[in-house]
C-alpha cells in the first residue's frame, strides 16, 4: 500500500492517534473504519461520523469501482441500526442485499481485523420501491400537479423560457380547478390553451405561444414513448411513508430500485429530488437533533445537475441549505466532486472521497480543484497523490465533529458491510413486496376524472333539450318514512362507521381527490421551492 508521506516508523502510531483524536465522539456515531498512516492500518485509531452531524449533509465521491456503493451500504446499515430511516437509489440492484445477512469470508475477516471491527452478519428491514411500478417494488407515483413545473421542466429538458411558460400553465390549472393527474391531462390542457376557445383564458397572464406549446407537447410525447407516463398518476406516493421504523426500532431502508429505468436518468434522478422536496414541504422545523429523522442518498448526482436550469439549481441549493433544520440529512453520491455545483458543494460538511483518476486533462483539472477543498494535513503532505493512490475500499475522509469543526484529513480503510453485498432472489423480493403494508395502498393505479375529461366536456356538443312533459301526470307518491338504524334509535353510535370513515379519509386516493376538489372550489393553492404543490 503506497502512502503519500512517510514519517519515521515510531511516529506512525502517534500520527494515526493524533488524527483519530479529531474523530472522538461522545454521542452516537457511524463507525467508518481505521486510520492508515505510514503505509499500514492502525485498528485502534477509529474514524467516526457523529449522528448529530449528518444533517450537515455529505458527499461520497470516487471513480467507478472504488467502493462508493459499499460505503453507502455501510452507512445505511448503521443508520438503520441506530433507528434512522434511510432512502437510497439502487441503480444496479445490489443494494437489495441489505435485507439478507452477509457471509463471512477471507476478505471480510481480513478487513475486520484491519479495521478493529467485531464483524457479525446482519440483515436490515428493507422496503422495496419502484418508480411507476417498473420493477418488483411498491409503485411510486406522483400526480403531474404535485410534481410541479420546475421538476417537470428538468425531466423534459426545457429551457428557461419554456419552463416559465410551463409554470404559467400550472398556475392556470390551479386557478381553474383542472386536476393535472397524468401526462394526458397536461397534453389536453396545452392543446386547449392553443385553441381559439382556450387562448383567451391566458390573455391576462401573458399568453402561451403556439411554438412553446408545441415544444412542450413534443417532449411530452417523447417521454410517453419511453414509458414515462407510468410515473405520473394516482394514488400519489406520500413521502411520509419514507420515515418509518421496524417493530424492533430499526430504521426502514427504502430502496428505490432503478435497473428498469436506467435508460431514463433525468427522470429517476429528478423523481428522487421530488421525494426530498416533498419532505421539505411537509416536515416541521426541529433544529439540531441528536440523530436525523431520515437520511437521503442521491446516487448518480451528476445526472441531477446536468443541463439543469438556473431556477432548478437555485431550488436545490435552497432545499439543501434549509432542510437540515427539519432533521433531514442528504448525501450526494457521484464520481467527481466537481459534478456538484459549488453552491451545493459548499453545504456538504461530510466528505468520503474514494480514489480519483487523472487519465485525461479534464480529470487532472478536476483533481486539482478537489485537492483545494480538503484541509491541510501534516501527515499527508501530497493530497493529490493520496487521492490517486487510494485502494478499493479506502477513502480520504473529513467530517464535521460534534462541535461543528472540520476533522483532520484521514486516509481511512473502511469497514466491511454486515449485510449481503449482492442481489436478492426475485421470489424473495416479490414476497417481501406482497407483505408490505404499502402495497395495498399504492399497488393498484387509479384513473378518475381530471383535466382531460373536464376539457373534453367543454368541447362536447350541447345536450338535446328535454322533451315536453306529458299532460297526464302520475299520481304523486309520498316518500316512505326514513328508518334509522336500530343503534341510532337506541341513542348508540352505529358500529364501525368511525373506523370506515377513518380508513377512507386516510387513503391516498381520497387525499388526492380532496386536494383536487378543493382546487375546483377555488381554494388558493401554494407551491414550494420546486413548484411542487403543498399539501397543507
Amino acid at each position: 500500500m503506497s502512502e503519500t508521506s512517510t514519517p519515521p516508523p515510531d511516529d506512525d502510531a502517534a500520527a494515526a492517534a493524533r488524527i483519530a483524536a479529531g474523530y472522538a465522539v461522545e454521542g452516537a456515531a457511524l463507525d467508518l473504519g481505521a486510520v492508515s498512516a505510514g503505509g499500514r492500518t492502525h485498528p485502534g485509531a477509529q474514524v467516526r461520523l457523529p449522528l448529530s452531524s449528518l444533517n450537515r449533509h455529505g458527499l461520497i465521491a470516487g471513480a467507478t469501482g472504488t467502493g462508493k456503493t459499499r460505503t453507502l451500504q455501510l452507512m445505511a446499515e448503521q443508520l438503520s441500526a441506530a433507528g434512522v430511516p434511510v432512502v437510497l437509489a439502487d441503480l444496479k440492484g445490489d443494494l437489495a442485499g441489505l435485507a439478507e445477512p452477509g457471509e463471512a469470508g477471507e476478505r471480510v475477516t481480513r478487513r475486520a481485523a484491519e479495521t478493529g471491527d467485531a464483524w457479525t452478519p446482519a440483515a436490515f428491514p428493507v422496503e422495496y420501491l419502484a418508480l411507476g411500478g417498473l420493477g418488483t417494488g411498491v409503485p411510486v407515483r406522483a400526480t403531474v400537479s404535485d410534481f410541479g413545473p420546475t421538476l417537470l421542466a428538468k425531466v423534459l429538458g426545457l429551457n428557461a423560457t419554456q419552463e416559465s411558460s410551463l409554470g404559467l400553465v400550472f398556475h392556470h390549472a390551479d386557478e381553474a380547478g383542472l386536476p393535472l393527474l397524468d401526462l394526458a391531462d397536461l397534453r389536453a390542457l396545452l392543446t386547449w390553451l392553443t385553441r381559439p376557445e382556450g387562448k383567451a383564458e391566458l390573455a391576462g397572464l401573458g399568453g402561451l405561444s403556439k411554438a412553446t406549446a408545441g415544444v412542450v407537447l413534443r417532449e411530452l410525447v417523447a417521454l410517453e414513448d419511453l414509458g414515462g407516463d407510468v410515473f405520473f398518476g394516482e394514488p400519489a406516493f406520500d413521502p411520509a411513508d419514507l420515515i418509518r421504523t421496524a417493530p424492533d426500532g430499526r430504521g426502514v431502508v427504502s430502496a428505490v430500485e432503478l435497473p428498469a429505468v436506467a435508460d431514463r436518468p433525468a427522470l429517476f434522478s429528478t423523481f428522487l429530488m421530488w421525494l426530498l422536496a416533498e419532505l421539505f414541504e411537509e416536515l416541521p422545523e426541529v433544529g439540531d437533533l441528536e440523530k436525523p429523522k431520515v437520511v437521503f442518498f442521491l446516487d448518480e448526482a451528476h445526472l441531477l445537475f446536468s443541463g439543469a436550469s438556473k431556477a432548478f439549481l437555485t431550488a436545490v441549493t435552497q432545499t439543501v441549505r434549509l432542510i437540515r433544520s427539519k432533521g433531514v440529512g442528504v448525501f450526494f453520491v457521484t464520481q467527481q466532486p466537481t459534478d456538484v455545483p459549488s453552491d451545493v458543494l459548499g453545504q456538504l460538511g461530510n466528505r468520503v472521497q474514494h480514489a480519483l483518476r487523472a487519465f485525461t486533462p479534464e480529470d487532472a483539472d478536476a483533481l486539482k480543484k478537489t485537492v483545494r477543498t480538503f484541509p491541510r494535513s501534516d501527515v499527508y503532505d501530497d493530497v493529490a497523490e493520496l487521492l490517486t493512490s487510494l485502494g478499493t475500499g479506502e477513502a480520504a475522509v473529513t467530517v464535521l465533529s460534534e462541535r461543528g469543526a472540520p476533522t483532520p484529513l484521514a486516509r481511512t480503510v473502511l469497514r466491511a458491510p454486515r449485510a449481503s453485498m449482492g442481489t436478492v432472489a426475485p421470489d424473495a423480493m416479490a414476497a417481501a413486496v406482497a407483505a408490505s403494508p404499502l402495497q395495498a395502498r399504492y399497488g393498484t393505479a387509479v384513473d378518475r376524472e381530471s383535466a382531460k375529461e373536464l376539457l373534453a366536456a367543454r368541447l362536447a356538443p350541447p345536450p338535446a333539450p328535454p322533451e315536453a312533459p306529458s299532460r297526464r301526470q302520475e299520481p304523486r307518491r309520498e316518500p316512505a318514512p326514513r328508518r334509522e338504524p336500530a343503534s341510532s334509535r337506541r341513542g348508540e353510535e352505529p358500529a364501525g362507521d368511525d373506523g370506515l370513515l377513518a380508513d377512507v379519509m386516510a387513503s391516498p386516493v381520497f387525499r388526492s381527490f380532496a386536494r383536487s376538489a378543493a382546487s375546483a372550489l377555488g381554494r388558493e393553492l401554494t407551491r414550494g421551492l420546486f413548484g411542487t404543490r403543498r399539501r397543507r
